[in-house]
């Protein structure tokens, strides 16, 4: 049998980006093949979405050059990229929420009948390249209709559309399910097996070790190494990546919960078309206890951490904070009794983006007279704790100064985890915490959790990370369809009865 012949699909060599005197990439080199899946492996903030973004041609680099199937080329922008066969997934989707899925993927590439628009082709071809890869997608649903996994998946299509070969995958799977972890994970494989290749963005190593072939590991911008999977092991590439050994064993005190802080009773929220969002939900977090929601996404996660602190009304049940109800309350006065609250899009409720990190340091609490001087702001101040905030979550930009909106996503989070968690809160609501951040940086955040919850905080945790739910909770809560369908406790379960019972096939259920 004739062996095909090894084809050298992207080759950086030696790349280096910097941003004003702050190195993002500093003489970094890979090689992507033909029919791989290559890993790029690195802590938040060392330069691997910079990288990408330099390939996708984004950012244009300083040093270094790169080649697109043995061809040295200048990828001028996107749309070259594009027109060189890449294609990128983003970790926060570029998608239009009003505009169909099909609508979204066909832009800019539309088919034609003469001069119109050929509606029912763009369908057809849709829907026949998500059958080919199973990605199950209906092509005449609006995008603010979807759910966040689903949304991702037209963005996977909208690259197969436009003829990718290679595909770069941004954090692909911070936001999905076990079963839609395993659904594209196998996606990907069928993608390489028809000889397409991909780079794969994660700080799971779990999915490094089952896909990858291959795995670059950059630490602080530098290149570390470049390793085959068979020959390695997630402590080899941990330690690469952060430089030590790390410990994922967490310490908690004996659990001993206080009084009840946040209680919810009989909560239902309703959509402008009357859809039950909420539907009687019953839950209670007490000071010094960390209350896990486990569930798929789109199941009301979302609607329950809004309804908390008030950015969405419902219309029947009642929330108590100490016992008082916050029917009546506003955001304002609910974050004044005590309430902190990490969003799900950092982007959308937890930045402002063309701020810089001190502006957004003090986002909730800039009109008080420790920040407020009559018409301007204590700047000195602001900047002096915003320096000391970077520190101590190790906030990795330029300076206190730095523009969030160029940040990583998980610098990003990192910026709204010290403003909540420096609030003091006698309440955190805390949703998806640890997305899109790295090994060393979720050891980080489970800590600070934990540290919250031995101090008697009540902890409401919402996410997707099953082994988050059941490393952090004392108490698990499952919703599904808007409703808490099942109560346990993580010593009594495992991820398997878990994800049943988020897919609505818990026990009692036929």
């Amino acid at each position: 049998m004739e062996q095909k012949r090894v084809e050298k699909v992207l080759e950086l060599k030696h790349i280096t980006k910097r941003f004003g005197n702050f190195v993002a990439n500093d003489d970094v080199s890979l090689t992507v093949r033909r029919g791989e899946i290559h890993a790029l492996l690195g802590e938040n903030g060392a330069g691997k979405s910079t990288l990408m973004n330099v390939v996708f041609g984004m950012y244009q680099p300083e040093e270094g050059s790169i080649s697109v199937y043995e061809n040295e080329t200048k990828i001028e922008n996107p749309n070259h990229a594009i027109h060189l066969g890449i294609g990128m997934v983003h970790q926060h989707f570029k998608l239009i929420e009003n505009f169909t899925v099909t609508e979204n993927i066909i832009i800019g590439m539309e088919p034609k009948n003469g001069i119109r628009l050929n509606m029912k082709a763009a369908v057809k071809e849709v829907r026949n390249i998500s059958e080919k890869y199973g990605l199950k997608v209906d092509p005449n649903s609006k995008i603010e209709d979807l759910p966040v996994g689903m949304q991702q998946k037209v963005e996977i299509l909208k690259c197969l559309y436009r003829g990718a070969n290679l595909l770069i995958f941004d954090e692909p799977t911070a936001v999905l399910t076990p079963d839609e972890i395993g659904e594209l994970l196998q996606v990907m494989q069928t993608l390489v097996a028809e000889g397409k290749s991909i780079i794969l963005i994660t700080h799971k190593l779990n999915e490094i070790m089952k896909v990858a072939n291959k795995c670059t590991v950059i630490r602080k911008g530098k290149y570390i190494s470049t390793v085959d999977i068979k020959n390695s092991n997630k402590e080899e590439l941990a330690e690469m990546m952060i430089g030590k050994n790390i410990s994922r064993e967490i310490n908690k005190q004996a659990y001993d919960p206080k009084q009840k802080v946040l209680e919810i009773k009989n909560l239902t929220m309703l959509s402008p078309s009357k859809k039950k969002l909420l539907n009687n939900i019953n839950l209670s977090v007490a000071a010094g206890e960390v209350v896990g929601i486990a569930g798929v996404d789109g199941n009301g996660q979302m609607e329950l951490a809004e309804a908390i602190v008030k950015m969405r009304d419902f219309q029947e049940g009642d929330i108590l904070i100490n016992g008082v109800s916050q029917k009546d309350k506003s955001t304002r006065e609910i974050y004044e009794s005590g309430v902190s609250y990490v969003p799900a899009d950092r982007h959308k409720h937890g930045l402002v983006l063309d701020n810089d990190i001190a502006e957004n340091l003090i986002l909730i609490e800039y009109y008080k007279e420790k920040y407020n001087q009559g018409i301007k702001l204590n700047k000195t101040l602001m900047y002096e704790e915003a320096r000391a905030a970077m520190k101590n979550y190790d906030v990795r930009a330029e300076n206190e100064r730095t523009i969030v909106r160029g940040m990583s996503g998980g610098n990003q989070q990192k910026v709204i985890l010290s403003r909540e968690i420096g609030r003091d809160p006698e309440l955190l609501i805390i949703v998806q915490p640890t997305r899109g951040l790295d090994i060393g940086a979720i050891d980080f955040i489970h800590r600070q959790v934990i540290r919250l919850r031995d101090k008697g905080v009540a902890v409401l945790l919402i996410s997707f990370e099953l082994e988050e739910i059941l490393t952090l909770s004392d108490r698990i809560d499952i919703i599904f369809d808007g409703q808490i369908v099942g109560q346990t406790k993580p010593n009594e379960t495992n991820d398997r009865e878990l994800g049943l019972m988020m897919a609505g096939k818990g026990s009692g259920d036929e």
